[in-house]
């Protein structure tokens, strides 16, 4: 007997060639949460434990033209974005997630883990006017927010006017990450009416590297399967609150989240 699909989630990003961010952190969540994940490659970079030595964005075209073979043929339940590199990049994503009838999780990412530049700053104002009103959930951490906002977080106070910020530029809700505050592990997902404030304990692993990447995707596998904003973002955070304590060290930096963490409970 031919089993039944499982729902289907596209990643928009690039390619992390040591496997800790980007469309292979995508994956490995998606695979991990149940839903069969599938890309299209915005660029590559030259990339490991201590950062980017490298990075090519493709040619619109090809973009494009692996956007619309997976989707016009296989069909999606929800799509993510990542990297996007360039203003060129976003609006030609943008426009093509207009035309999809699915959720759309928007991971606006500016900087990889280590400080390097993901974006061209020429395209910030893409990301503002084209990709973000496509997006049910944009998921920026706080530099990201403060790049498109201009709002500065320094507390929890603060993540409330970051908030409204990004909604004034057209998602349908905002998840404010506080990751990099002091204390607990809080983020804010609003919609500008109701308020889901996230907390997790922080966990001392310095190996936290795809952490953005892998919570977008958790959100968009969430979304493929059915729930609705408020719980797929709460199961998303759960599965990386996980993923985070059970980092672990790989070359001589910052390591991965573990994405099969679950697999690894020592009472399963």
């Amino acid at each position: 007997m031919t089993r039944q699909a499982p729902p289907r989630v596209l990643t928009v990003a690039g390619s992390d060639s040591g496997g800790g961010a980007g469309i292979q952190a995508d994956l490995k969540a998606m695979l991990a949460l149940g839903v069969h994940g599938m890309s299209v490659v915005t660029a590559v970079t030259a990339q490991n434990s201590l950062g980017v030595q490298g990075a090519w964005e493709l040619p619109v075209e090809a973009v494009r033209a692996q956007y619309r073979s997976v989707v016009d043929d296989i069909g999606v339940q929800a799509v993510k974005t990542g990297m996007l590199a360039s203003a060129e990049l976003v609006e030609a994503v943008a426009e093509l997630l207009a035309g999809t009838d699915a959720p759309v999780v928007v991971d606006p990412v500016g900087v990889s883990k280590h400080g390097d530049s993901l974006l061209a700053a020429s395209a910030l104002e893409s990301v503002r006017t084209k990709l973000l009103p496509t997006a049910t959930v944009a998921t920026p951490n706080l530099d990201e927010v403060a790049q498109l906002t201009g709002v500065l977080v320094r507390n929890e106070t603060d993540l409330r006017r970051a908030a409204d910020g990004l909604l004034a530029l057209g998602p349908r809700w905002a998840l404010i990450k506080g990751g990099h505050l002091a204390g607990d592990a809080v983020d804010l997902l609003t919609d500008g009416t109701a308020e889901h404030w996230l907390r997790a304990p922080r966990h001392d692993n310095r190996h936290t590297h795809g952490t953005g990447c892998t919570l977008a995707s958790a959100v968009a596998a969430g979304l493929a399967r059915g729930r609705d904003v408020p719980e797929a973002v709460s199961a998303a955070k759960t599965y990386v609150t996980g993923a985070i304590a059970a980092g672990f060290a790989l070359g001589g930096g910052i390591g991965p989240v573990d994405h099969a963490w679950e697999l690894h409970r020592p009472d399963r």
